[in-house]
């Protein structure tokens, strides 16, 4: 789709806040022509990044700001340039992706910058790898276009790359593959206890992978309800959005 063809509408964020993932800052930009959204691309092969750079770069309301040919440069850059979504090569030289996502997501000062993995391989393993670095997304490199196009846009706002259905094959098959009970861990545990008994059970329903529309229909609920309820969640467990709130329902044996 070519800039001539269609001007996405402006995405409102919150791009000046730097707290919590799921709290929207009282400072809300929008996103279109003249405010692009930044983008950092990290890959060890140039001709990949010079492609992707290309497509992306062809969006009025996305920009190409900088780009790395390892996890350790991608970590140098994104302190300079501060990119609201970093496309991570999983496998590079010096420092790998999974490594570098680790760092960013865990630096509060990146809070806004969220991560799309991306990599050749197709397994479980690599997307469950990536999601518990702290992830937003998952993708392989061959990619249509406009998906990646659409990608960029929805883990600004705080959606998902990969669906939670996604999400939950992925680790019913690699946490719970082997029939193991998870227990919390004590760190999990102070998290949790956070939690009211709505929002508790509100991390259990998002679990299921189903919308705020289904969930709201289930719990007879308004969906305005239930997206205050997920933002809590978030909040309350510091993770940046519904995928990470998956996994840590996984992990800390909160799904069976």
């Amino acid at each position: 789709m070519s800039a001539d063809e269609q001007t996405p509408a402006p995405i409102p964020t919150g791009r000046a806040s730097t707290g919590l993932s799921g709290v929207e800052s009282s400072s809300v930009e929008s996103y279109g022509p003249g405010n692009p959204l930044t983008v950092l691309l990290a890959d060890d092969q140039a001709l990949l990044r010079a492609g992707f750079a290309m497509v992306i770069d062809s969006q009025p309301d996305l920009q190409v700001i900088a780009q790395a040919g390892n996890g350790r440069e991608a970590l140098d850059l994104i302190g300079v340039h501060t990119p609201d979504v970093v496309l991570m090569d999983i496998r590079m030289p010096v420092m790998d992706g999974l490594e570098a996502t680790a760092q960013i997501t865990a630096d509060q000062n990146l809070a806004h910058t969220k991560v799309i993995v991306l990599t050749t391989f197709d397994t479980d393993e690599y997307a469950l790898q990536a999601l518990q670095s702290g992830a937003s997304g998952f993708l392989l490199k061959d990619v249509q276009p406009e998906v990646l196009l659409d990608s960029i846009r929805t883990v600004v706002t705080g959606g998902a790359v990969v669906a939670p259905t996604t999400t939950r094959r992925l680790l019913d098959s690699t946490l719970l593959g082997e029939g193991r009970r998870r227990t919390p861990t004590t760190a999990q545990q102070k998290r949790l206890e956070l939690l009211t008994k709505r929002e508790r059970q509100m991390l259990e329903e998002m679990a299921t992978g189903d919308s705020n529309t289904e969930i709201a229909a289930r719990l007879f609920l308004s969906e305005a309800t239930v997206k205050t309820h997920v933002g809590q969640v978030l909040a309350k467990l510091g993770v940046r959005d519904r995928v990470q709130a998956v996994v840590f329902a996984y992990e800390a044996g909160i799904v069976d």
